[in-house]
């Protein structure tokens, strides 16, 4: 299983805001350069995790993005799901039918325990954590950003 770009994004941009709290909604432009995401991709990404309840938008001049929810409160499995779905390391976890083996199958059991592990490194890792580490590596500054054409 490979974590996909648009979570990947989706954890720069909440990072982004979380960084720049001060209040005001954080503006698509400013994310957009301060990360190196185009606005498009930002306003694509913004919808799965509104929905979420991880970000509110605020349209006008003054809009943008704000956190819903505290840094603390907001975990990778969240961000993770809200941009790709449930998390199932094979699709045998995750559908039911998906495997004539299903339910009678030993490795089926080893591949739900490894999934539940992801499953609770994932929750149990915050934003609040991702942005202690960004500012002990940087500081209160951001890194100058970089051209990411990963999409």
């Amino acid at each position: 299983m490979k974590i996909t770009a648009k979570s990947r994004y989706a954890l720069r941009i909440l990072l982004d805001i979380a960084a720049h709290d001060s209040g005001a909604p954080r503006p698509i432009r400013e994310i957009s350069v301060s990360q190196g995401i185009s606005e498009k991709f930002i306003g694509r990404l913004a919808v799965p995790l509104r929905r979420a309840g991880l970000v509110e938008s605020e349209r006008g001049a003054r809009g943008g993005l704000r956190l819903a929810r505290f840094p603390e409160k907001i975990t990778l499995l969240a961000i993770v799901q809200a941009t790709d779905g449930p998390l199932a390391l094979l699709r045998c976890l995750s559908k039911p039918g998906a495997c004539k083996k299903q339910g009678s199958c030993a490795a089926e059991l080893a591949w739900k325990e490894v999934n539940e592990a992801l499953s609770g490194a994932l929750e149990k890792t915050t934003l609040a954590d991702v942005l202690a580490a960004h500012r002990r590596i940087f500081g209160q500054s951001d890194p100058a950003p970089e051209p990411d054409y990963c999409i």
